[in-house]
């Protein structure tokens, strides 16, 4: 009985059990949305087969080859490599450069670049060969291009006039001399003397030389301690050689006008070189006269001095022209070699007979042209010599004497070379020249001012 009622509870705790998980599983199932549940059931429609006459024909299509692109295989492309020429490696180089200064040797200055003592003779015979070392001086430049260990490669010395002596070094050594061409201008100035020429042309800006050649040109003639009292209007005109900034040689004057109020003297120096210049007084032309040395500086008046190397005083009976050695020297009037050769403390002289009884004496040269001979005619502005050192001399100069009948006289007072000189010669063309210059200094003139003007502005 016991086991019958366990039975009958065991079938009913099954059923019970049954009926939960049926009803889990039912609540646990979403119902599934209708969209999904079309395309689920989703086929494709059946292709229909196309009809025999729209079937493409490969055959047909094989066949037409000439309408089928050929796939040709590309070439293979062949480059050819570009030669790239490499630049050529060159050696580090250093630059060294200074000025000479008062004292100094070239080896001292060349040690002082780190030349060895080889390098420092090989460098002076270079610069021998084009240039006197001996010549040297403060101003002069120096330069020194060296590779990293210390050879020189070129070396360059800078010297007057903008002139260059460059040595190269390599396998051989090679040394030129450079020369600047320089550009000639024109330039013009006007100055007012309070007490001296030389004065009124320095604080004008004019080269302060001019007053030795107005003195020479014009002595005999102006009195220049009597004749300037002050307020004396002076004009002058010159060329300068010009390489840069820098001035090359000395300035030449062209033309010269000196108004001393009841008088104008006025001076043209010719472009041919000559130095033979013609003097106008009041627009006539007055006398010719030839300078001994362009551009010289008047070193030494005639007169009482104390002797530059005896040291005692006496007479000097010429006048000294201080220049360069072998700056040409210049016959000042027409007249007949009458003696080349050695005078004593004259050293090496040329003199010349103007007439019977005037004498010029050109002391001190270096050399005389080849061919001149006793007799033979010169005039002026005729190359008789050079500058030089010969004779009882300090420096290069000339010692410039006139004697009459043998007695000596002031070269810059004395009026009787003039009258050797062809003064007339062509008075129209003369008139000519002097008209030109006056333009050209009026044109100068006018153009320095222009100028003086746009710098204050």
């Amino acid at each position: 009985m016991k086991l019958r009622y366990l039975a009958a509870g065991l079938v009913l705790a099954g059923g019970a059990s049954s009926a939960a998980i049926v009803l889990s599983n039912a609540m646990a199932r979403e119902a599934v949305p209708v969209a999904l549940t079309g395309i689920g059931r989703w086929e494709p429609d059946t292709v229909a087969p196309l009809p025999f006459d729209d079937m493409v024909d490969m055959a047909s299509i094989v066949s037409r080859s000439d309408e089928i692109p050929i796939l040709v295989t590309p070439a293979a492309l062949s480059i050819a490599p570009i030669p790239i020429a490499l630049p050529a490696l060159q050696p580090s180089l250093t630059t060294w450069s200074r000025e000479i200064a008062t004292g100094e040797t070239l080896d001292a200055v060349l040690a002082e670049a780190g030349l060895s003592a080889t390098d420092r003779a090989e460098i002076a015979l270079a610069l021998g060969v084009e240039f006197d070392l001996r010549r040297l001086r403060p101003g002069h430049s120096l330069t020194v291009v060296a590779a990293a260990d210390g050879s020189p490669q070129r070396v360059s010395l800078d010297v007057d006039d903008g002139v260059q002596i460059e040595a190269v070094f390599g396998d051989r050594v090679a040394t030129r001399v450079v020369t600047p061409a320089p550009d000639v201008v024109t330039l013009a100035g006007e100055t007012v003397i309070d007490s001296s020429i030389f004065a009124a042309l320095e604080d004008a800006g004019i080269p302060a030389r001019f007053a030795v050649d107005l003195a020479q040109m014009l002595g005999g003639t102006v009195d220049f301690r009597r004749d300037l009292s002050g307020g004396e209007t002076l004009k002058v005109m010159w060329r300068e050689a010009q390489v840069g900034d820098a001035v090359i040689g000395g300035p030449d004057m062209t033309f010269a006008a000196l108004d001393l109020g009841d008088a104008i003297f006025e001076i043209v120096w010719p472009e041919d070189g000559s130095g033979r210049a013609v003097i106008y007084r009041d627009g006539a032309v007055m006398r010719t006269f030839a300078q001994p040395v362009e551009g010289a500086r008047l070193s030494s008046v005639y007169g009482q001095r104390k002797h530059p190397v005896f040291g005692n005083t006496r007479m000097h009976t010429g006048i000294d022209f201080a220049a360069a050695r072998g700056t040409p020297v210049q016959a000042t009037a027409p007249g007949r070699i009458s003696f080349i050769g050695t005078r004593g403390g004259y050293g090496r002289t040329v003199e010349i007979a103007h007439g019977s009884d005037t004498m010029t004496r050109y002391a001190h040269l270096s050399a005389v042209p080849e061919g001149l001979s006793i007799g033979d005619r010169v005039t002026a502005g005729d190359v008789i010599g050079n500058v030089g050192a010969t004779g009882t001399a300090t420096g290069p100069n000339l010692h410039y004497e006139v004697r009459v009948n043998g007695r000596p006289t002031d070269p810059l007072s004395d009026d009787r070379l003039n009258e050797a000189l062809e003064a007339k010669g062509d008075d129209a063309a003369n008139l000519v020249q002097l008209a030109s210059a006056r333009s050209g200094l009026e044109r100068s003139l006018a153009s320095a001012h222009v100028t003086e003007t746009n710098g204050r502005l």
